[in-house]
């Protein structure tokens, strides 16, 4: 798209309206079709550009620059052109099966933007040649004046030039919680965040009350919609930590293969031995020391703890996240929707002197009244005032059987009077069938209050609802518990003050008033007060208990909101959220240098007023800290963040499209408790791959060096290819897989997160990968050693060792299930594990007394005393490792992983 005509003048709030369509060469009557026309074909369409997608060949291709996937297929060409027809088979499937997997999940990449254009208003009432003309909102230009009614979505970001009563919803954007009241006239601030121009409206809005008249000011992507599609553009998106492991692991492992090999194959040539024994040989351990299910395992981790997390009501974009989230250290909470209900609620009311609580949650119309934590039944000054409230509001409430929830129909503010009405048992339509409204003074921006004349059986009166210091200008009584009362200057004041108490804890403070035997020109007169109602948006009830297990698991959540000041800090300290940090907003953060930012972020608990930019500054500086970042949010305004994030976690109630396409993972009940479950789950599956990759790499230690150690003493090959290729695909294969499907470790969330870039190969748990391999090698090359020299048969010595090489890997497996827990603590409880260990025994079985099996994998008939001799041979790696875990246990080999 060309540059629009509002690149020079980015501050329309600070202009009047005539100055605007001057600017603009527009008039009040809108523009001509001609010129509309012009304006098109030079400035485009008012739409967001789709970002260019990746094909689907480049995507696959991708799958393709992982080190182990291409060491993988070099080890299938290899055992194709051996002849191993089987072993090529299974390691095919294997990349076949990791490099779908791989593709299907990124194959959702980048459609955010797609999001962002369905969200777009798809008509718009402008006018042309003087008339009104509804046209595609892609055809709206700069300087086309539109219409606005109630319901509409505002189509581009407009210039307001005649606002009547017009209430626009911004949550989405700003992320305000309520509806924000519109006028006409210019505001000289130029510093003014977007929530506070209150002449402007924004792409992506909507219209919730009222009707206005505006001017264009912004279309396409330079709408304030359109340059959070830019940023979603330009945010980058890194790797996560398992990835980071997995490429490293793969580097090493190629290297120490090529080394490895090379100098056990130059070795063996060296001696004299035949090339082609040693070729394959050589082949043999290349395969050995790459764990090629190593894809394939994780993706199965990752997989069944997705599963797992669904049903925990946590949905997954793409698998690696899983991991990534059991390492975040920090969450950025928004407020609206996510530790609030984003339902308004009355919270407190002041009638006759005295301050009650009100219980209930949400728009339910059940709860109780207490003063100093005893009940009360409502009084009849209660009830009055009550009735007023709901009387003096146009909004009512409704059960939903499609998601069994009550739901306002208007104004959020004026349903939260309903419901505490309802909560009297002062029923809205039966109100209204005993009080119907005669005529009614409606609302205005100017007047700041609504008052409506009802009838009754003791003649019209008067409801009025309104700023406090509005309503009590017009009254000239209270009501009390004794009665009506003449309202005198002391109490007048008295009543501002408390007022003023209620706002300061984020309470949006509404008074109630009414006077007998009104007319409409005296309605606003000579009226009595009745009290005063606190209205907010109620944080979670569960909130305050998921954020308490965050921080027992080390986890520090952080508040991000584009609410004021007071209501995110009455909000954060009612959860628990906001404790010795500070609170810093939008403003604030806009004043501070990078480098004093990036100093004091850690201590930051609660930020507001903030806009998408500043929530990327807050993200980008915690991952500088070496944080792992998690975003929750629900409205666009979130999207950059989530994206930018480590992991980015949408609500899936509540959210709009563009946050749950940016986002990794999905809450589906917008619950943030769930969070903690995700958690504990990504935590679980790095554990079970941590557990595969000891197990696997200490099994293939031990047979490099095995055949290391025999190369090195010039003894025979104490092992065939084919028996190689048995043990590395088929024994590790299974047992590893079970151990990837380990159950969980109790203590799971008490401990803190991982250092970010830590990876899996701890200290702790490289010495018990070695000492396991190790100790493998020793009692196998003893093993093999000992046969040959006692007159044994080279056939023997090798069925032996094979034997007791897959024994030893059996019992490493069990192990491994804890780098910290002894054995003995619940030895059995992975089912998984022991079918699997069953069923390698039953092949090993067959393998060694099959006839026809026996020839390829070069194997015999073993005797009693033989399987004796193996068997209490590959035990003793068992109390060897928990003598190493008891030592790990003990710090001997550093902080455990």
């Amino acid at each position: 798209m060309k540059p629009s005509l509002e690149e020079s003048i980015p501050l329309w709030h600070t202009l009047s309206s005539e100055a605007v369509l001057s600017r603009l060469k527009s008039t009040p009557a809108g523009l001509t079709g001609a010129e509309a026309a012009r304006r098109l074909a030079e400035h485009g369409a008012n739409e967001l550009q789709a970002v260019h997608r990746i094909s689907p060949w480049t995507l696959l291709f991708e799958q393709f620059k992982n080190v182990l996937i291409v060491i993988l297929l070099v080890a299938t060409a290899f055992s194709t052109f051996l002849g191993h027809g089987i072993e090529a088979i299974a390691i095919a499937v294997i990349v076949l099966f990791a490099v779908l997997l791989g593709f299907g999940q990124e194959n959702r990449a980048e459609r955010a933007i797609e999001a962002l254009r369905q969200m777009a208003a798809p008509m718009a009432v402008t006018l042309r040649d003087g008339q009104e003309v509804q046209i595609p909102a892609r055809d709206l230009v700069l300087g086309d004046v539109i219409l606005l009614r109630t319901g509409d979505k505002i189509p581009a970001d407009v210039r307001l030039i005649e606002a009547i009563n017009l209430q626009i919803e911004e949550a989405a954007l700003t992320g305000e919680s309520i509806p924000v009241e519109k006028h006409a006239t210019s505001i000289a601030d130029g510093e003014l965040g977007l929530g506070d121009r209150k002449n402007m409206a924004y792409a992506g809005t909507t219209a919730t009350y009222g009707r206005g008249r505006a001017v264009v000011v912004s279309t396409g992507t330079n709408t304030e919609f359109g340059k959070i599609a830019q940023m979603l553009k330009t945010v980058e998106s890194g790797k996560t930590p398992l990835q980071e492991n997995l490429n490293r692991v793969g580097h090493t492992l190629a290297r120490a293969a090529l080394v490895v090999v090379a100098i056990i194959v130059a070795l063996g040539l060296f001696r004299g031995q035949p090339f082609v024994e040693m070729f394959i040989f050589g082949i043999a351990l290349a395969v050995a020391v790459v764990p090629e299910a190593l894809p394939a395992v994780v993706t199965i981790s990752l997989a069944i703890g997705v599963q797992k997390m669904v049903k925990r009501h946590a949905l997954i974009r793409r698998l690696p996240v899983v991991e990534t989230l059991g390492s975040t250290s920090v969450i950025c909470s928004d407020k609206t929707g996510t530790l609030t209900k984003d339902e308004m609620m009355a919270r407190k009311i002041f009638v006759a002197g005295q301050m009650l609580n009100i219980s209930g949650a949400g728009y339910e119309p059940h709860g109780q009244f207490s003063r100093d934590g005893i009940t009360v039944e409502p009084s009849q000054p209660m009830k009055l005032l009550l009735r007023a409230a709901a009387l003096a509001s146009d909004t009512h409430i409704g059960h939903s059987e499609s998601d069994d929830r009550w739901h306002v129909k208007g104004d959020p503010t004026e349903g939260a009077l309903v419901v505490v009405a309802a909560k009297a048992g002062l029923n809205k339509a039966d109100l209204e069938l005993q009080f119907p409204r005669v005529n009614e003074i409606p609302f205005t921006s100017e007047t700041k209050r609504m008052t409506t004349l009802n009838d009754g059986p003791e003649g019209v009166a008067a409801y009025s609802k309104g700023a406090p210091e509005i309503i009590l200008d017009t009254c000239i009584r209270q009501l009390t518990a004794e009665g009506e009362v003449a309202l005198e200057g002391a109490s007048r004041e008295a009543i501002l003050k408390t007022a003023r108490q209620m706002a300061s804890e984020a309470l949006r403070v509404l008074a109630v008033a009414f006077k007998p035997l009104a007319t409409l020109e005296n309605a606003e007169q000579e009226m009595t007060f009745l009290g005063l109602v606190g209205i907010i948006d109620p944080p979670r009830s569960e909130a305050m208990a998921a954020i308490q297990k965050c921080e027992q698991a080390g986890i520090k959540p952080v508040m991000i909101t584009g609410d004021h000041r007071l209501t995110a800090q009455a909000v954060a300290r009612e959860l628990g959220l906001l404790k010795t940090g500070r609170i810093v907003t939008g403003a604030e953060m806009e004043a501070m240098s990078e480098t004093e930012f990036d100093r004091q972020v850690e201590n930051i608990e609660v930020y507001a007023r903030v806009s998408p930019a500043h929530k990327l500054r807050v993200v980008t500086a915690l991952q500088k800290k070496e944080h792992i970042v998690a975003m929750t949010g629900d409205g666009v305004n979130d999207a950059p963040a989530l994206k930018k994030a480590d992991i980015g976690i949408a609500m899936g109630i509540t959210g709009t499209d563009v946050t749950k396409e940016a986002a990794d993972m999905t809450l589906t009940d917008d619950n943030f408790a769930s969070i903690v479950a995700a958690v504990e789950e990504g935590r679980g599956v790095f554990d079970n791959i941590k557990k595969y990759l000891m197990y696997l790499l200490s099994s293939n230690i031990g047979e490099i060096g095995l055949m290391a150690g025999a190369t090195v003493l010039a003894l025979p090959l104490p092992l065939s290819a084919v028996q190689i290729l048995f043990v590395n695909l088929a024994t590790d294969g299974l047992p590893a897989l079970a151990l990837a499907v380990d159950p969980p470790e109790s203590g799971l969330m008490r401990r803190k997160p991982r250092e970010p870039r830590t990876g899996i190969f701890t200290r702790p748990v490289l010495i018990l990968m070695v000492v396991g391999g190790l100790w493998s090698t020793a009692v196998n090359l003893g093993l093999f050693t000992w046969a040959l020299n006692s007159g044994r048969s080279l056939k023997e010595a090798m069925a032996m060792t094979f034997v007791s090489l897959v024994l030893i890997q059996f019992f490493k497996a069990y192990n491994f299930r804890s780098d910290r827990r002894p054995v003995l603590n619940q030895p059995f409880a992975n089912k998984w594990l022991n079918l699997a260990i069953v069923w390698q025994l039953l092949l090993l079985v067959l393998i060694i007394y099959v006839p026809f099996l026996q020839e390829p994998f070069g194997t015999l008939n073993l005797p009693l005393d033989y399987w004796v001799i193996t068997i209490i041979l590959a035990f003793t790696v068992s109390p060897v490792l928990e003598i190493a875990k008891w030592l790990v246990r003990r710090g001997w080999f550093g902080k455990m992983g």
